[in-house]
């Protein structure tokens, strides 16, 4: 999810402040960023939200966020 750290460091936030807002390990966001592992539905929908942006924008099927 490479949208994933493209919204991260536009925020300017670490790893660590997003997984403990996620409730999920820093190694765990790291690997959903580098594409090692894909998130389950429920984590999707809840990085949308909290990046504020689509599903889709935040899954690169769209360039609308």
């Amino acid at each position: 999810m490479d949208r994933l750290r493209e919204l991260r460091k536009e925020q300017g936030m670490t790893q660590q402040k997003i997984a403990d807002e996620m409730l999920i390990t820093q190694r765990t966001l790291a690997r959903y960023e580098s594409g090692e592992r894909e998130p389950r539905l429920p984590m999707v929908l809840d990085l949308a939200d909290y990046f504020e942006v689509s599903i889709d924008y935040l899954v690169g099927r769209s360039d609308v966020r």
